[in-house]
């Protein structure tokens, strides 16, 4: 039984308030348990008695006491009559719970995720046809790689309801399943099709939209109908149809489509996402809505999304709330990182960071990245990109790090790099008469690559490490730099002597234990470990950023609360 403050009796009195009342209405009859004679109790009085056992308010109805009177034994009773039919339920008291399902991780699926400019990642329609809605308000659009997306749930659509399984994604916004006219994609024969003319309360938009992801893409066009999710239906909710599938994108996957719950400003077609039309048709009585995941591999549940509240049972002390710093993305700013207790410096200042439930890793900085896969003895990729640069210039970024030069112009001083109206572009240079030969080293990764080792030298500076240690450190984050495609190869046997990784958000660490940030992935003859955390760089100044994925999510049970526009993170419990 967690603490008793004021969060956890909310979310109590919430939960239990509705749940007793539904099972009151369908089954309004005493346990057997009580004894014969005893007087039916009303549903208000139920409710009070069980919130006085648990929390230790005085709800008690004026005219009936027994339970206490006849001790904890009725209490008990109630709570079994109740417990057993009580979990992952929906209720029509505010509150609609969805029971997740996990799926085992496929090592051939996992890749990592990509950044792109808005004006490249939606088209305005299919092929050359122009659309009639606005472009996404977003600078940069995270194109993400589904196909490693362990945890999804059902929604039905339609009248009669058509039942699809989806992922409840708080990186994107809209609502997508495949259409009956999805002829010409082989994925489509794979998944649950929805069919328009079956449902009485459809309405074609028609609308032509396309959506990129990180492994391929959607097009298809915006209907209507009302789309149930628990007990609640929400009418006239616009979705995408899909017609066209690229053939990798969702091939073997698990779920036939996503149901975003990011902001509407990110949302294809200016469409109000599930989550807003929820808010506005009355179906939560509150603007929040909670994630759990459950990262026991041998669990049956998956996890639970609340929408409306929170479920005391999964978490552990009060939720630690950091303001929405963006609408569109479910974007927060965090502080620096930290592997067991050195900092790795770059978001010591800040960081951006999106909270992100349809991705399983976590994404950031290949510059801190590298270092905690170094840390952890992660495989990695050797780089003679990288090499280059600290055998032939590490000595003139040593001497200019010491001689007070700002670290920032350090590339640009020696010549690697250069900046023409805030772009950067990359120089042929000469150094202590040595020429980098063009031909054999990609110009613009020498850039790259001097940013990044200016950066792992001053950290080590500051650590008032000897220079010699500087370069083998230096020279070993360059053979373990972070997989491109998403995989680094761990030692299984090697866990319990890795170190914690820490976040800071809101002044406050957030640590992560091997066992949370090691990802095991299940093989048919062994279990092959890979590191939690992935690269993914996005320039300034949108970046540096952070996606935090179910590796962080499985270890902090999270509150995405729309009424304040913030997000609540406290230690998940199972």
């Amino acid at each position: 039984m967690p603490m008793y403050n004021e969060e956890w009796i909310n979310a109590e009195i919430q939960v239990l308030a509705g749940e007793i009342t539904r099972w009151l209405r369908l089954r309004m009859k005493p346990p057997k348990c009580m004894k014969p004679k005893m007087v039916r109790p009303s549903p208000e009085l139920w409710t009070n008695e069980v919130l006085y056992f648990l929390t230790g308010n005085n709800f008690t109805h004026p005219t009936y006491s027994f339970f206490m009177k006849s001790g904890t034994f009725y209490a008990v009773c109630l709570g079994a009559w109740l417990g057993g039919s009580w979990a992952f339920t929906s209720s029509s008291n505010g509150l609609v719970k969805i029971g997740l399902k996990k799926r085992r991780l496929d090592l051939y699926s996992i890749n990592a995720a990509k950044i792109t400019r808005a004006d490249t990642s939606y088209d305005t329609g299919i092929g050359d046809t122009d659309a009639s809605f606005e472009r996404p308000k977003a600078d940069l659009v995270y194109l993400k790689n589904y196909l490693d997306t362990q945890y999804y749930g059902e929604v039905a659509i339609g009248s009669p309801p058509q039942s699809f399984t989806v992922v409840f994604d708080t990186g994107s916004s809209n609502l997508w399943v495949p259409s009956s006219k999805c002829v010409l994609s082989i994925t489509c024969y794979f998944h649950s099709k929805f069919r328009a003319r079956m449902s009485r309360t459809y309405t074609k938009i028609g609308v032509p939209c396309k959506i990129h992801y990180g492994s391929g893409s959607i097009s298809g066009f915006f209907g209507q109908d009302h789309v149930k999710l628990g007990d609640g239906t929400i009418r006239d909710q616009e979705f995408v149809e899909v017609t066209r599938q690229g053939f990798l994108a969702f091939l073997g996957t698990q779920f036939d489509g996503i149901l975003g719950l990011g902001f509407q400003d990110i949302a294809v077609g200016q469409a109000a996402p599930v989550w807003f039309n929820m808010v506005q048709q009355g179906h939560v009585s509150q603007k929040i809505f909670s994630l759990w995941l459950n990262r026991d591999p041998t669990a049956g549940l998956g996890g639970e999304i609340v929408f409306g509240g929170l479920d005391w049972r999964h978490f552990r002390g009060d939720h630690t709330y950091v303001p929405v710093t963006e609408r569109g993305y479910w974007q927060i700013e965090v502080g620096d990182i930290f592997i067991a207790n050195n900092s790795t410096g770059l978001c010591e200042y800040g960081c951006a960071a999106i909270v992100d439930s349809g991705t399983s890793f976590l994404a950031g900085p290949t510059t801190i990245v590298t270092q905690i896969n170094h840390a952890i003895g992660a495989q990695g990729i050797v780089s003679l990109e990288c090499k280059t640069v600290v055998s032939n210039y590490g000595n003139l970024i040593w001497e200019t790090l010491i001689s007070g030069l700002r670290p920032e112009i350090i590339c640009v001083d020696i010549g690697l790099c250069v900046y023409n109206n805030g772009s950067r572009t990359v120089l042929e240079t000469l150094v202590d008469d040595q020429v980098v030969n063009k031909s054999t080293v990609d110009e613009s990764a020498l850039c790259t690559f001097c940013e990044m080792i200016v950066f792992w030298i001053q950290v080590q500076l500051k650590q008032q490490k000897a220079k010699e240690k500087i370069f083998k450190y230096v020279d070993e984050l360059c053979e373990r730099l972070p997989d491109p495609m998403g995989k680094s190869f761990l030692d299984c046997n090697d866990i319990t002597g890795m170190p914690h990784v820490s976040f800071t958000i809101a002044n406050k660490s957030f640590p992560l234990s091997p066992e949370q940030y090691v990802v095991r992935v299940e093989q048919k003859y062994a279990t092959i470990c890979l590191s939690g955390f992935t690269a993914l760089d996005v320039p300034p100044p949108q970046g540096p950023l952070w996606i935090l994925g179910d590796v962080f999510l499985g270890a902090y049970h999270t509150v995405f609360d729309f009424g304040n526009l913030r997000v609540g993170f406290a230690k998940a419990a199972w």
